[in-house]
């Protein structure tokens, strides 16, 4: 099982990875932050990124922050990171 640290800017332009800030892996949702789109869009976003089932993502901590510890399933934290920070970002 995978933990990785995240920071969220919602309201972006497009849904992406940006890269890292600091030790978290920065990532832009084009939901907005009210009523759990932004979370429902990453918790989406990242299934698909990862290639994992939706249900094998969860947010463990910072549910209403942009600083956000995610847990998935079926990957560990060097795999889930590779997959998600390509290309050098």
């Amino acid at each position: 099982m995978a933990r990785l640290a995240l920071r969220i800017v919602p309201n972006a332009r497009r849904t992406e990875v940006v890269g890292m800030h600091g030790g978290a892996i920065k990532i832009k949702i084009q939901s907005p932050a009210t009523d759990g789109k932004a979370n429902a869009a990453l918790l989406e976003f990242l299934a698909e990124e990862l290639d994992i089932p939706a249900r094998c993502v969860r947010i463990v901590s910072g549910e209403k922050s942009r600083d956000k510890l995610i847990e998935c399933d079926e990957l560990d934290a060097e795999a889930a990171r590779e997959r998600l920070v390509k290309d050098g970002h």
